[in-house]
């Protein structure tokens, strides 16, 4: 079968068919419109942490969707600090610090009803610099492309945070080998891939496509601004430089 797509619509729709033909989906249901929740996340998650520089970290940017609760999960076991985005960046970062957290609630903290309670929101100026990021996907290829829900948040987060003066640092997903297709459109802005982990194989992107080095105004309409706020502030900074 011909896993090249046209389009990366086409290929998210192929991922969530596929994921639910083949009853390899999971909680939370439909997966339509989401990053999947997949079986054996946890085998995925576990397997990120043999890599380098995720196993070696002290700070990890990880997405709050279902199928990474098992990395949240691996990351505050193993002592290491993580911030994830809160929804639209309205709240700046959720900070998890497990010295704080305690391990007996580590498995509380990492769930999404919960996460307020276990966490301490600090603005983008407070964020430093991560050593690592994971983010969630539908589809991606073993070149290291990505798609995600289509709304290109993890997109427009890393670019603010180049922005804002961090360094470019690898990106990891962990997805069901189903997620794993042969090809579909990228875009300069989209978020690169260094790592792929199934729970059947670690992919290795041998040259991850460059990262973006700021926000490409261009591809931001008034719908993301309305949404994302810091985005209208981080536009009337850059309006400032210039003048």
């Amino acid at each position: 079968m011909n896993l090249s797509f046209k389009s990366k619509a086409l290929a998210r729709q192929y991922v969530w068919d596929t994921l639910q033909l083949k009853k390899q989906a999971r909680f939370p249901f439909p997966i339509q419109g989401r990053i999947p929740n997949f079986k054996n996340a946890e085998i995925a998650a576990a397997k990120l942490f043999d890599i380098s520089p995720w196993k070696d970290a002290k700070y990890l940017k990880i997405n709050p969707d279902s199928p990474q609760r098992a990395v949240r999960l691996e990351a505050l076991k193993r002592g290491i600090t993580y911030f994830m985005p809160t929804p639209r960046l309205r709240a700046g970062f959720q900070k998890f610090d497990p010295a704080v957290i305690g391990a007996g609630n580590f498995s509380k903290a990492v769930t999404l009803s919960s996460s307020k309670e276990w966490s301490e929101e600090i603005s983008l100026n407070e964020i430093p610099q991560v050593d690592a990021i994971i983010a969630g996907s539908v589809a991606v290829t073993r070149s290291g492309k990505r798609c995600g829900k289509g709304e290109g948040y993890s997109d427009i987060e890393f670019a603010i945070l180049r922005e804002l003066g961090h360094k470019p640092v690898p990106v990891a997903t962990t997805v069901h080998q189903l997620s794993v297709v042969e090809d579909f459109p990228r875009e300069t802005v989209d978020l690169p891939l260094s790592i792929i982990v199934t729970p059947d194989e670690t992919l290795v992107v041998k040259e991850p496509f460059p990262p973006p080095d700021k926000i490409d105004w261009n591809q931001i309409n008034e719908k993301n601004l309305e949404e994302m706020p810091i985005l209208k502030d981080l536009k009337a900074m850059n309006h400032q430089k210039k003048i």
